[in-house]
């Protein structure tokens, strides 16, 4: 079997001179006893796990007690608790003298934190130790578990509920203006709009001459959009700006946007010649402020954006 970590074991008090009394011979067949009697408690495959020669040599040496000791039995109970039938594992470690000494137990779930787990174990030998001297135990110490680990995978689920808001406290938006000499290649779209989908970000892209990105997200996600579609040789485009807000709640109730968009306003100058392909910038304004960002402009253009009056 594998290492086991078990509470250390203690004699129970007044047991000395029943111990004497008692033989080793004695108390190991108690255990087998205690054994078979578990076996028909926990008969499905995986519930009792057991080392295939434990009982045999124990079994031999009873035959023959004038040989060396057996090995302490050893051996895993599987348990089940509340309904929603968590998992429990009771480990087992029996000195040759149990039942007149305590057995050495150890209950684990991964559903328990290290804590919670200390408290459960704690308790259980703390049960055990309040039990008659020379009796049977481990059958008790089931029950026991099965009947009081219930509070502890609740508080250990509700401490887990707080860490995971703790986390949640921290998250982060980040929103970054990407901007562009021009934004025309399909093939470049595609790209663009492609990773953003990818990486779960929303925000914009405007096509045409200038070009500008915005992506909002987890920041490693934005961060990741903007080395890619930089790759391999995006010359004409920086990052103009970057935004950072802190949230207790989900990121997504900061963001600005709900998907990421294709935005192409009219257009004006010569549509013979790609480069004259101009965006109305006083349209783009004017989203950009319907989605409180109208104060982005001047940081794109270096200049303050106006909007027409009719």
């Amino acid at each position: 079997m594998g290492s086991t970590e078990f509470i250390p074991c203690f004699a129970w008090a007044g047991v000395e001179g029943s111990a004497m009394a008692a033989t080793v011979k004695e108390c190991l067949e108690l255990q087998l006893l205690e054994v078979e009697m578990l076996l028909s408690m926990f008969p499905k495959r995986g519930e009792f796990s057991l080392d295939a020669d434990a009982v045999p040599s124990i079994q031999r040496y009873l035959r023959n007690a004038a040989g060396a000791l057996p090995p302490q039995l050893e051996y895993r109970i599987a348990l089940d608790v509340g309904e929603a039938k968590v998992k429990v594992e009771l480990q087992v470690l029996l000195p040759h003298m149990y039942p007149q000494v305590a057995p050495q137990l150890f209950a684990r779930s991964d559903a328990l934190h290290r804590q919670q787990q200390l408290q459960l174990n704690t308790r259980l030998m703390s049960h055990i130790s309040s039990l008659d001297p020379g009796d049977l135990c481990v059958c008790e110490a089931v029950q026991w578990v099965k009947d009081n680990t219930l509070p502890f995978l609740e508080n250990c689920q509700a401490s887990s509920e707080c860490a995971a808001k703790a986390v949640r406290a921290k998250e982060m938006l980040h929103r970054m203006w990407i901007y562009s000499h021009h934004i025309y290649r399909q093939e470049l779209r595609k790209k663009i709009f492609d990773c953003a989908k990818k990486l779960n970000l929303t925000g914009f892209c405007l096509t045409g001459k200038p070009g500008v990105i915005c992506v909002e997200g987890l920041q490693e996600n934005c961060e990741e959009f903007w080395r890619v579609i930089r790759y391999p040789n995006w010359k004409h485009i920086s990052c103009k700006h970057v935004e950072n807000i802190e949230t207790e709640g989900s990121i997504d109730n900061l963001r600005l946007f709900q998907s990421f968009e294709d935005l192409q306003f009219q257009a004006h100058g010569d549509y013979g010649l790609r480069n004259d392909y101009h965006m109305d910038l006083g349209q783009f304004l004017e989203f950009l402020k319907q989605h409180q960002s109208g104060h982005i402009f001047q940081i794109l253009f270096g200049v303050e954006g106006k909007l027409s009056d009719n």
